[in-house]
């Protein structure tokens, strides 16, 4: 039996990753080092201004124009697979033989679709190996695994969540035990030619990759991206701000919109599918693709490249073809702040809801105790976000479809039908409700 969550030694994790990077610097290359404390180098990112923001540090790309989307590193699907089937062949070396049963499960072990949530470690137990109980070298390594998975783009808004939830961590006077332990698993053997994937994840982070070199596939569906807050500064005095990228495309799709197109927006319902949820992916009422210009439909595949389009150009531009081929018949809605300005409102709510792919990104009102003066740590400043594929999740694992709506976290199966824009008494189900702990 896996130890139990509460009985782990909680180490911050920023320590962790940044005694590991000093000993493999290449593991934390991407986007700007956000994680704080840290110094291996950087790069240039994104940056946007508001009505009542400077500029921040951004881990996403900016809005689409009538440019090319930007879609990731310029690599292949087949270099992808092999160059992370061998990182985790590596991870796993450093392993011992206890380490790597806890580690490794079956491809189709029901355990996948039960051990990723939006609620802490604490309430939904992880699959794998924490990396809190890793060695530097180890924790390296886990790393370098979905540094060779994700777009760099990608891994700079995974390290920008991971900074944030260490962040409170060190700030707020939240009492989760949670914040800065992250998992890793492995389904299946790592490998160039057959399918298997790869779960990583915390509170705000839940991503479950399956890459199958036979058919030449990499998917993300489905997958947790969250945050808190919104922004915070590190050691090194930058503002960080992990999902600037994905506002900046949200309200870049909005602001391109009519009149009467964002007045059918807001009046459709924000569906939500948590995890957990078994779903009939209703559309519900909104705006449908038909109704966009070809330039409003490109703004909303960059929205939508934010999920679907993290891994390599080549895994992300077939993705992103596959969803425009239904465009017309996905719907979406809107609720919340119409101005990109976190100094005011209580944030956003959006779903995009098709035949081949689900977004939700949903505002979560409440602080969860984690309270920093002059951090914004609620509404704009603490996002869940689900993405999923109703004609692919878990790469078509009937196995994993059905488990879905077990015990993968404390939704009780109901669809986005059942629960509309928040469900019954404002709170829709699993993504919104706060465990009595942070409460």
């Amino acid at each position: 039996m896996q130890q139990s969550n509460a009985d782990r030694t909680t180490t911050p994790f920023r320590l962790l990753l940044c005694r590991g990077a000093l000993q493999a610097a290449s593991v934390l290359v991407s986007g700007g080092l956000v994680l704080t404390g840290c110094s291996v180098g950087s790069t240039d990112t994104a940056t946007a201004e508001t009505n009542s923001q400077t500029s921040t540090t951004s881990t996403a790309d900016s809005a689409a124009s009538d440019s090319e989307l930007s879609l990731g590193d310029t690599t292949t699907a087949a270099s992808t697979i092999s160059n992370t089937t061998a990182a985790a062949l590596a991870f796993m070396a450093t392993l011992s033989d206890e380490q790597i049963e806890t580690l490794t499960y079956d491809y189709d072990d029901e355990t996948k679709s039960t051990s990723w949530s939006n609620f802490p470690v604490t309430f939904v137990d992880r699959a794998g190996l924490n990396l809190t109980d890793l060695t530097d070298e180890q924790r390296a390594a886990a790393l370098e695994v979905l540094e060779e998975l994700l777009s760099e783009e990608a891994y700079a808004t995974v390290e920008g969540i991971m900074g944030g939830d260490e962040y409170l961590h060190e700030n707020s006077s939240s009492t989760e035990d949670s914040l800065g332990q992250y998992y890793i698993a492995l389904f299946g053997d790592p490998s160039d030619t057959d399918a298997w994937s790869i779960q990583f994840g915390g509170h705000h982070l839940g991503i479950n990759a399956d890459l199958n070199g036979g058919e030449n596939a990499i998917t993300f569906a489905p997958t947790h991206l969250g945050v808190q807050p919104a922004v915070y500064t590190n050691d090194d005095g930058d503002e960080v701000q992990p999902f600037d990228g994905i506002y900046t495309d949200a309200f870049a799709f909005f602001d391109s919109l009519t009149d009467n197109q964002q007045a059918t927006l807001t009046s459709g319902d924000v569906s939500m599918c948590a995890p957990g949820d078994t779903c009939d992916f209703s559309t519900g009422s909104g705006l449908t693709g038909a109704d966009l210009t070809d330039k409003q439909k490109k703004l909303l595949l960059e929205l939508i490249a934010n999920w679907a389009g993290m891994a390599d150009e080549e895994t992300n531009t077939a993705e992103l073809a596959e969803i425009e081929t239904t465009l017309d018949d996905t719907v979406i809605a809107w609720s919340g702040e119409t101005t990109y300005d976190m100094s005011s409102g209580d944030g956003i709510n959006f779903s995009i809801s098709g035949p081949n792919v689900y977004v939700a990104f949903q505002a979560q009102q409440g602080s969860a105790g984690a309270d920093v003066d002059g951090i914004s740590t609620s509404g704009w400043g603490h996002v869940h976000t689900i993405y999923r594929d109703p004609s692919n999740d878990y790469a078509g694992s009937v196995t994993q479809q059905e488990g879905s709506g077990m015990t993968g976290g404390p939704g009780e199966g109901r669809a986005p039908s059942d629960l509309g824009a928040a469900g019954e008494g404002g709170a829709p189900d699993a993504l919104v409700r706060t465990p009595p702990e942070e409460q």
